[in-house]
């Protein structure tokens, strides 16, 4: 069965890079990996120079297969958030792969709005969440949920129970990041001067110098964005992770957290209330319980540490992509 997987974006299968991918990226890869491994033959589009070919995967440039269309024939166009390419292929069945809400007005705008209508399109939502905030205009000849799943890198892991007092906030999302940052210089480190947070995901370049010396002064360091080997590293030493649940139309960051045994403080909004239970999270109504929830994991003793560590561990294994596989073949082969 020949299944064309369409990533717009700048990379190949054998770049060194691969590591430092986004996360539609790096999903688009792994599901190609391990479908070319279940005796699918998978086409991976993306913005690459050069035809690169490995057994049953075969990256393609975007270019070259849009000018040789005529050459392919698909069974399976799976396209992640862009459904430009069905107009190509008239008799492949179309699955748009939705990350991100797509919006009527965004839509229109970015030219995505009649390729779906157009083409008897089915969409397949990461999230419960996503599925219902989606409007029913776009009429998707069907609709399926599959979540996103961990990158081996995270999935492999296996988490530690001696900590440090180190927090995480690695959401890309600026809302809400000064209100903990606020708290954090005015309460929690006044409290105890040796908890640290390390910010992953936001531009250094944000704060101001002024401002970024009165956060090193506090404990709190800016990493910007790194490796997926450099964030388990710290996730791996540290005791929880701020996520406050904006916007989340799924949520990876804290799938990987659980990964490492870092259970979520959240408010548990958006996709990421479909992700947390009371074994997990701490789930807080305002801004101002976020300190008590921090000293709350500060003062652990090792016999609840290693609780909540380890059932966020094993919460995470629902997500390997060997569970998640099986609901990729059931909607291809259907």
């Amino acid at each position: 069965m020949n299944i064309l997987v369409y990533c717009p974006f700048n990379f190949n299968i054998k770049s060194s890079k691969l590591k430092s991918l986004g996360g539609i990226e790096s999903l688009n890869v792994e599901l190609s990996k391990f479908l070319s491994k279940s005796h699918y033959k998978i086409f991976l589009a993306t913005y690459c120079k050069k035809i690169i070919k490995k057994k049953n995967l075969i990256n393609l440039p975007v270019d070259f297969l849009v000018k040789n269309k005529s050459r392919f024939k698909f069974k399976n166009i799976i396209s992640s958030n862009d459904p430009t390419i069905f107009n190509h292929f008239k008799n492949s069945q179309n699955f748009l792969w939705l990350h991100n809400k797509l919006p009527i007005e965004k839509a229109l705008r970015k030219k995505k709005f009649f390729p779906i209508i157009t083409n008897k399109v089915s969409a397949i939502f990461v999230s419960d969440y996503l599925s219902k905030k989606t409007t029913n205009i776009y009429n998707f000849k069907k609709k399926n949920v599959i979540p996103n799943f961990l990158d081996p890198i995270f999935s492999k892991n296996k988490p530690r129970i001696n900590r440090k007092p180190y927090f995480i906030w690695s959401v890309q999302r600026k809302k809400g990041l000064k209100e903990i940052i606020n708290i954090w210089i005015k309460k929690v480190y006044k409290i105890n001067s040796n908890t640290k947070l390390y910010i992953f995901g936001i531009d250094k370049n944000f704060f101001n110098k002024r401002e970024t010396k009165t956060l090193l002064k506090h404990n709190i360091f800016l990493k910007g964005r790194v490796s997926k080997n450099e964030l388990k590293k710290y996730y791996n030493v540290s005791m929880g992770m701020i996520c406050l649940g904006y916007d989340e139309t799924f949520c990876i960051n804290a799938i990987e957290a659980f990964s490492c045994g870092l259970p979520l403080i959240t408010f548990g909004l958006t996709a990421v209330g479909e992700l947390i239970d009371n074994k997990n999270s701490f789930k807080i109504n305002n801004f101002d319980e976020l300190d008590k929830k921090i000293l709350e994991i500060l003062n652990m003793n090792k016999l609840q540490r290693k609780r909540y560590i380890n059932y966020c561990y094993i919460f995470s294994k629902k997500y390997q992509i060997q569970k998640i596989i099986p609901l990729w073949k059931r909607v291809l082969n259907s």
